[in-house]
């Protein structure tokens, strides 16, 4: 055997035993960006045995400090970022990838900033993919919506997002699938908030004061840190909007009718006073509660319906409403989200998509499987 023969052969070996670096930088370490951190650093050794992925966390970063580290954080970041942790521009991240000729990059969002997400597109330029917990980027103007899609089609990027609708269930992939498909979506229908789902279900099925229920999602980390934040249905209708605009509807958040779930003289004041005061949510819910009729139960449900084949003929709503017990929607348990979609072909019966809708762990962990989809994709 040829001396050249015997070097390609060592360097084809070589290369099959090399394994493919995917660089991640995380935005945002609250509750779901550790429990996603927690989870990838339990992961790690396995994905380089069975999937030939080395995945890396080189940086983390918040508002105003971020860790950066070539080879990778270990479990001790949390330590090191309060000793070693540097203030930071968007730009340090992108010399610091420069520097060390860093490939496979994927930026991933955790935050819940609105100002965040402008800094997209110039992720994008620098070489990055995207993957995000946070609606925000979806769900402003369309203006932003449609440049953000042409500049990841420019520079041959992916965005992934599975996690802004649903949390961790399978959802705007399959809405996405079919739609791509030619299957014309006639409706969208369900319980969109894992929070939400969780305080009607268990109070419309017993005797709790609504104050009580409402602070025991708050203590299950259901909740937002400020619960109008859910009871005002803005995430509800955000989440709406995310699945008009897979559809390619050319909705605008102010499109979504929306019911506020707090009284009116409650919207205003600090967290503190707010939180202080749920008991003056007792009268009013079970007011609600006494009024619906036999074999009903409350649930805030969003909608999507109308002349979906037109770009303008969507008709998007969020509300409290009546429900039969007996249901789909009226026998939800728990903190269970459900998606009800139909099709001109599936007719009256919907594609019924189900699942735990709330809690970091649950969030996380479809970070993480979309950290894994694009990973695959991209090696």
């Amino acid at each position: 055997m040829s001396t050249t023969i015997e070097t390609s052969i060592q360097k084809i070996n070589l290369e099959g035993l090399r394994k493919s670096d995917i660089n991640l930088v995380i935005f945002g370490h609250g509750l779901v960006g550790q429990a996603l951190i927690e989870q990838i650093l339990a992961k790690q050794q396995s994905l380089l045995a069975r999937r030939d992925l080395n995945v890396k966390i080189i940086a983390v970063a918040n508002s105003t400090k971020a860790l950066f580290n070539v080879k990778g954080i270990d479990e001790n970041w949390e330590i090191q970022k309060n000793i070693k942790g540097e203030s930071y521009r968007i730009e340090d991240i992108f010399k610091f990838v420069k520097k060390h000729k860093l490939e496979n990059c994927i930026a991933i969002d955790n935050t819940a900033d609105e100002v965040f997400v402008e800094q997209y597109e110039q992720l994008v330029e620098n070489g990055f993919h995207l993957i995000s917990s946070n609606k925000k980027g979806n769900t402003k103007s369309l203006d932003f919506y449609t440049s953000l899609r042409t500049k990841l089609q420019q520079y041959n990027k992916n965005y992934l997002y599975e996690t802004n609708v649903g949390a961790g269930l399978p959802l705007i992939d399959t809405i996405a699938l079919l739609h791509a498909s030619g299957e014309n979506i006639t409706k969208i229908r369900g319980v969109f908030s894992g929070s939400l789902s969780y305080i009607f279900n268990t109070y419309s099925n017993g005797n709790l004061p609504f104050s009580e229920v409402l602070s025991r999602a708050i203590r299950k980390g259901y909740t937002e840190p400020d619960p109008r934040e859910d009871l005002n249905g803005n995430d509800v209708a955000r989440k709406l909007l995310i699945l008009a605009r897979e559809l390619d509807l050319h909705n605008e958040l102010e499109d979504v009718k929306i019911e506020n779930l707090v009284p009116k003289d409650l919207r205003g004041g600090s967290k503190e006073d707010f939180l202080k005061g749920l008991h003056y949510l007792d009268v009013p819910y079970k007011i609600k509660k006494s009024n619906c009729r036999e074999g009903k139960v409350l649930r805030y449900v969003a909608e999507l319906a109308g002349d979906l084949t037109k770009s303008n003929g969507a008709k998007l709503a969020v509300r409290l409403v009546e429900v039969d017990k007996d249901s789909v929607i009226g026998q939800l348990k728990g903190s269970d989200t459900i998606f009800e979609i139909y099709t001109e072909n599936y007719g009256k019966n919907p594609i019924v998509i189900q699942g735990a809708g709330a809690g970091a762990e649950v969030t996380a962990r479809g970070v993480f499987g979309d950290i894994l989809r694009l990973s695959e994709k991209i090696k």
